[in-house]
């Protein structure tokens, strides 16, 4: 639910474009995710930006995944899931 957490996910894809095209939605889309929204990624898109970024479902709305290992899979690497919580602090 942290806007960082938004941004960290778009960092990791290089840009608002790509970010958008990787997830089949228009630019404007994130633009409004991130603005008005403050940085909240609608609950049917966790997922999806997980998949193409590695930001946890937890750090992208720890109010739907309250567990930092929520909605992870069951093959995801604890040591990659690490590095990413430490690189947002």
């Amino acid at each position: 639910m942290k806007k960082n957490a938004l941004l960290a996910a778009i960092s990791s894809v290089g840009s608002i474009k790509l970010f958008a095209k990787n997830l089949g939605i228009s630019q404007q889309s994130v633009c409004k995710w991130k603005n008005k929204r403050r940085g909240i990624v609608p609950h049917g898109r966790v997922l999806d930006v997980f998949a193409i970024s590695g930001v946890t479902p937890h750090e992208l709305r720890p109010d739907l995944y309250p567990n930092p290992t929520d909605g992870l899979p069951k093959n995801f690497d604890d040591n990659q899931k690490l590095k990413q919580i430490t690189a947002l602090e």
